[in-house]
Parts: structure tokens; C-alpha cells; sequence
């Protein structure tokens, strides 16, 4: 388990402080997948560091594996940090070492004897379905296998916990549903606690149990994936999820009406079933839906009839579909 208690990280004095984080408290429970999402600037890769205490907070504590990393000395503190691996961006790979060296690498700071070494680097080029790359050197090979080799870099540890901050944002879509696969994989088969900063929904949906908003440094909502894509609560997370009704431009008599899906079944035909049974026409303003499994999650803005008397049947029959949330918009601007 991961546990943070108001955490504060504070950059610079006086006038120039910056107070990147603000008493965050978060719990990660053992075996999680767990998403920290935010735009930019909003404090994740500080929150990200603090955990494995590269960035040491200002105040508050850090649990992690049952020992509260923030009370240990130095030496002690080293030797904790080897059960928490982290991925970065930038894979930084060593350019001058083939990859089963990259991979040796850490085992050769624990003291890990050459054989064993070059052994489980092996095993670990398997796992991460690179076994006929040992030989290659980073430059040979695509972002996506760099980050692979990354990734059997820090298993090498056996580490209980993944921290991945950013670790898709240089790979292209397809290449990232590939190292996310992977995450997942580990997770499942592992056990290992992975938690994926990103600013990325797509990311998030793809893997995640759980995912906290961050903003401005501070933690805004956490719940399960499906609640606070489909309805998030905060500003901060209708920010994200939600689009900008600012740019919906509407004849002033039209009234709006924002349908959020929380879990209907994809494959039920709303908008068509409502046209084809009930004889009313909706035009659809905007959308953001996704699937996660076989249900539909997020949004949709749609125009209602002008007739008065057809609006309300309209509203009442999307009002009556379970896992659909019906509301009329008035804080829309023309």
C-alpha cells in the first residue's frame, strides 16, 4: 500500500516560493492500477518523485510497503527505494551498453553476480517480448522497444511498486496500447502496484481501477475510472472530461440538454431508438463517449426539439434509460 498524509512540497522562499503541492492525502491499495491525471503544470511529477522520495516533501509522510519512507535515514532509505521502480519518458537508456547490459545494470550495483545477472536478464527480455534483442543497442531500436527495455531495466529489482510518470507521451497511439498491455500484464501476473501519472485520458481508461484529479497541486477527486470520467464532480474534472461548452453556438430559442453515460451498454442506440420509436429528432451539438469494456462512459450535447410539448417527451424518455443522467444546460455561452 501506498499512503500519502498531507503532503506539502514547497519550492523557493519568500516571494519566489512555489507551492507545488498542497497537503495531498492519497491512499493506493497493493495490487492497484492507479491513474494521477492533471493538465500541465498541475503538480504530478512532484507528486510522482515524492512518493519514492526523490523529492523529499516539505511536510506530511509517505507509507510505502508498511514503511514510512519519509522517517528513515538515508542508508535505509536507499535500500527501500529498490521495491519501487520507476518509468520515465525519456527511457534513459545507457547509448553506450547493449540492452542485456542496460538490463544487468542494476543487478550489478546490488552485487549481483555476472551469471545470475546476465540470467534473469534474460527471463526479463521474455516477459517483455524482446527475447531477440540482447544484442541490439538503444539506437537500433523503436521508442516502443526502448521503453520495453526500460521497463525489464527495473523489474530487474523485483520491485512491488511501478511508477510510471509520463512513461507513454513520446510513443505513438499504438505503441503506447502496446506498453499499457504490458503494464497491465505485469500487474495482473506479478502483482505489482502500478501508478501511471499522465495528463492522457485515453491512458487512463485504458489501465486504470482508480485515477485522482490534480490541480494546481492540489488532489481535486478520486474514485473509481467509469464515476469520474462519466461524471466528474470537480471543476477541474469537468475540465477534462467535459467539453467546452463555450464554443457550442445555438439559435437562442433551442434548448440544450447534456446526457452522461454511466455505464450503459454500448450497444444500445439512444439517440436512434428515441427517433425511431418515439418520432423525435435530437441534433447532436457535441460528443465524448468511450468504451470501457462493453459499456459507453462520458458525454453528449444534444439539441432539443423546439416544440415544447416534444422537449419534454424527449427528456422524460432519456430520463427513464438506466445508466443515463439527463440534464437540461443553462450555463452554456452563445
Amino acid at each position: 500500500m501506498i499512503e500519502l498524509k498531507n503532503v506539502t512540497k514547497d519550492f523557493g522562499t519568500g516571494e519566489n516560493q512555489v507551492h507545488a503541492l498542497k497537503d495531498i492525502s492519497l491512499t493506493v491499495e497493493d495490487g492497484e492500477i492507479f491513474g494521477i491525471i492533471g493538465l500541465s503544470g498541475a503538480g504530478k511529477s512532484t507528486l510522482v518523485r515524492c512518493i519514492n522520495l526523490l523529492e523529499r516533501p516539505t511536510s506530511g509522510t509517505v507509507t510505502v510497503n508498511g514503511k514510512e519512507l519519509t522517517a528513515l535515514p538515508q542508508r535505509e532509505l536507499l535500500r527501500e527505494r529498490r521495491s519501487i521502480g520507476m518509468i520515465f519518458q525519456g527511457f534513459n537508456l545507457l547509448e553506450q551498453r547493449s540492452v542485456l547490459q542496460n538490463i544487468c545494470f542494476p543487478m550489478e550495483l546490488a552485487g549481483v553476480n555476472k551469471a545470475d545477472a546476465r540470467k534473469r536478464a534474460k527471463e526479463l527480455l521474455d516477459v517483455v517480448d524482446l527475447p531477440d534483442k540482447a544484442k541490439a543497442y538503444p539506437s537500433q531500436l523503436s521508442g516502443g522497444q526502448k521503453q520495453r527495455v526500460a521497463i525489464a531495466r527495473t523489474l530487474a529489482s523485483d520491485p512491488k511498486v511501478l511508477l510510471c510518470d509520463e512513461a507513454t507521451s513520446a510513443l505513438d497511439p499504438k505503441t503506447t496500447r502496446s506498453i499499457l498491455a504490458l503494464l497491465k500484464k505485469l500487474n495482473q501476473e506479478l502483482g505489482v502496484t502500478v501508478v501511471v501519472i499522465t495528463h492522457e485520458m485515453r491512458v487512463v481508461e485504458q489501465i486504470c481501477n482508480r485515477v485522482a484529479i490534480l490541480d494546481h497541486g492540489e488532489i481535486q477527486e478520486v474514485g473509481p475510472v467509469s464515476e469520474v470520467f462519466s461524471n466528474p464532480r470537480s471543476e477541474a474534472g469537468r475540465r477534462l472530461v467535459l467539453p467546452d461548452e463555450e464554443k457550442i453556438h445555438v439559435l437562442p430559442e433551442n434548448r440544450l440538454v447534456r446526457l452522461v453515460f454511466n455505464g450503459v451498454s454500448a450497444t444500445e442506440p439512444i439517440i436512434a431508438t428515441l427517433a425511431s420509436e418515439q418520432g423525435i429528432k435530437l441534433n447532436i451539438i457535441s460528443a465524448d463517449t468511450r468504451s470501457i469494456g462493453e459499456k459507453t462512459f462520458g458525454n453528449m450535447i444534444l439539441g432539443l426539439p423546439l416544440d415544447e410539448t416534444e422537449a419534454a417527451r424527449a427528456l422524460i424518455y432519456l430520463r427513464e434509460i438506466n445508466g443515463v443522467t439527463a440534464e437540461e444546460v443553462t450555463d452554456y455561452v452563445q
